[in-house]
């Protein structure tokens, strides 16, 4: 089979590309998928230049998302045939991943494909769209409504601020969106920002504890600095969440927004979430997350030309979301 694999060929030195490769062969609770798509994420890039942090087991298949159809099946669980996606825990980390052509995986990690959805709509998401919707449905569990007032979203051309702010558009919440890239912003108001806060307007550290209230809500997904003058903006009662770092993952702020406006701050983790907790996201999103304007959020490209995406993804020049057809 062909499989997109990363090689460490000297220390801190790695080469990455196609190969063909053995299919793999299925143990006991163990499933094996036909890939139909992937898709690409930061995370996949960083694996693919052999970041530590990601991956240690090389070579390596990347790719942190698959959808397909079950071809083998050593589960009571599943059967040949059926639809499946899987995002998240080791795979595409230290366990080969979705760029390829078969996939191996537990079957504790495989999620039935929802109704209403296509495993091509189902990999544009991928675990962008299952972080975004896991911090949508945090602003909403914690009783953050419309009405309240605008949500703030960081980070928001990447690939889960641009899902984060297509769902909250949908559910018909203002949407303030910061982005670095200001020729992206007719890209942003087109699914669905009302304002772009440039982020060197926004990224300037302030010694005030707290400023004027103005976001009933935060998707954050950069940390750092951007993420600590938005928690003084919060609302009384507002939630923001978290979810990244590509700012900065230290986090140096102060204790008056939530203890003089109640404000929380949730952590998202799309990676080890309990497997039905992706099943209800995975469910909103074939559903009331569902939105219209995918197209414009995603490029498909193929098999060859996933290390130049990894390239754009790793200089930050990446806007959407990528998705793979295998």
């Amino acid at each position: 089979m062909k499989a997109f694999i990363v090689e460490k060929i000297e220390d801190r030195k790695f080469k990455s590309g196609i190969q063909d490769i053995e299919v793999p062969v299925i143990e006991e609770n163990e499933v094996l998928i036909k890939t139909s798509y992937s898709s690409l994420n930061f995370k996949d890039a960083l694996s693919s230049v052999g970041n530590p942090g990601v991956t240690r087991v090389f070579p390596h298949v990347t790719g942190i998302d698959v959808a397909g159809i079950i071809e083998q099946s050593n589960s009571t669980d599943f059967e040949v045939g059926e639809k499946v996606l899987v995002t998240g825990y080791d795979m595409g980390m230290n366990t080969n991943g979705g760029h390829s052509e078969f996939v191996k995986v537990p079957a504790s990690w495989v999620v039935k494909m929802p109704e209403n959805i296509s495993d091509k709509e189902i990999m544009t998401y991928g675990t962008a769209g299952l972080t975004a919707a896991l911090s949508v449905n945090e602003l909403l569990a914690n009783g953050v409504k419309k009405e309240d007032g605008e949500i703030l979203v960081t980070g928001a051309t990447g690939g889960v601020g641009s899902m984060a702010v297509a769902i909250l558009a949908k559910l018909g919440f203002e949407v303030v969106a910061i982005s670095g890239k200001e020729e992206q912003i007719p890209f942003l108001k087109k699914i669905g920002v009302k304002e772009v806060i440039l982020r060197k307007d926004f990224d300037i550290e302030n010694k005030k504890p707290m400023v004027k209230e103005r976001f009933a809500g935060v998707v954050d997904t950069v940390g750092g600095n951007i993420l600590a003058e938005a928690l003084k903006a919060v609302k009384y009662d507002g939630v923001a969440t978290c979810c990244g770092l590509t700012a900065s993952h230290e986090l140096n702020t102060n204790v008056f927004p939530f203890i003089l406006r109640g404000v929380r701050l949730i952590g998202i983790d799309s990676v080890e979430a309990k497997l039905e907790k992706k099943i209800a996201a995975w469910e909103k999103i074939a559903n009331e997350f569902k939105v219209s304007t995918l197209d414009s959020l995603t490029k498909e490209i193929s098999f060859d030309e996933i290390a130049d995406a990894y390239e754009k993804l790793l200089a930050g020049k990446a806007v959407g979301r990528y998705l793979v057809k295998i």
